[in-house]
């Protein structure tokens, strides 16, 4: 039982994670952390905490838990302003979507990633944002990935372990570098793919009306465009390289597939499509496992 948890950054993880707990009765006392005052209000309203803050250090005192859940870009000035009240007591543990970045701010405000904080990533989310998007089920059969460092202590590892157990995840442990490779592969880059896309046939919409016919597959693809514009950008800075390194293998890939067009290769181009579905049903099977 947790007894305080901070939550900083009461958005769609970071409401639905205090909702998911106090749902399974695993917490007393939520104090989330928002610069937002409206979103607190809305947060306090829909009895997603129990006390709202913006000032980050009155928010985490007291707290036995703090969960770092706002936005990737945030996280350098957020470590800055609590190290003078870090406390060897309290388990940190944060949700980003880039894990090397993370690290790194620590390092550069600590001289090392505190073995009380362990970093982890909630693979779940959702093209909407706020507190009014929070669900008490999002993360129910969902993967959370730690990345713990060597020194990070066993006793908080177990700790946030348990928290994603509380709420119906199933955990795994990687390497923080692997994590940012695997994520720029199957979340980064479709989200680039999505926004580049959809920001490309709008200009043409403007001109010749082409999103009234658009059927199912152009609303499921590009889906994602709807998601938080300036989250993903610090998400794309966070994670540039590896995300820089798979759009050039992409663009190489369209390139050999209008080579394909151009020259009237029909079996290589249907090949291509025979094993893209191939792929997608085996990342259908190990989903549904």
């Amino acid at each position: 039982m947790i007894g305080r948890l901070c939550i900083i950054g009461v958005g769609l993880i970071g409401g639905s994670l205090a909702l998911a707990l106090k749902a399974a009765g695993k917490v007393r006392e939520v104090v989330g952390v928002d610069h937002d005052q409206d979103n607190l209000n809305e947060a306090l309203r829909l009895g997603i905490i129990d006390r709202g803050e913006q000032d980050l250090v009155e928010g985490v005192l007291g707290a036995d838990l703090v969960v770092f859940a706002a936005p990737v870009g945030a996280m350098p000035h957020i470590f800055k302003t609590l190290q003078p009240v870090w406390n060897s007591e309290v388990i940190y543990t944060d949700t980003g979507s880039t894990k090397g970045d993370v690290i790194a701010s620590l390092v550069e405000v600590f001289g090392g990633v505190p073995k009380n904080f362990v970093p982890g990533h909630p693979i779940a989310g959702a093209e909407r944002s706020g507190a009014t998007s929070a669900s008490s089920d999002l993360f129910k059969g969902r993967r959370v990935i730690l990345t713990p460092m060597a020194t990070t202590s066993p006793t908080a590892l177990q700790r946030v372990e348990g928290l994603w157990h509380d709420v119906g995840s199933c955990v795994h442990e990687m390497e923080a570098t692997h994590h940012d490779q695997v994520l720029a592969a199957t979340s980064h880059l479709p989200h680039v793919l999505a926004f580049v896309l959809t920001a490309m046939l709008g200009r043409q919409d403007e001109k010749q009306e082409i999103f009234q016919f658009a059927a199912g597959g152009f609303r499921d693809f590009t889906r994602i465009a709807s998601s938080d514009p300036r989250m993903w950008v610090d998400i794309c800075f966070a994670n540039q390289q590896e995300i820089i390194t798979l759009i050039e293998s992409y663009r190489d890939a369209l390139s050999q597939t209008a080579d394909y067009l151009r020259n009237g290769d029909a079996e290589p181009l249907l090949k291509l499509f025979q094993d893209a579905r191939a792929a997608r049903q085996r990342f259908i099977d190990q989903v549904e496992k």
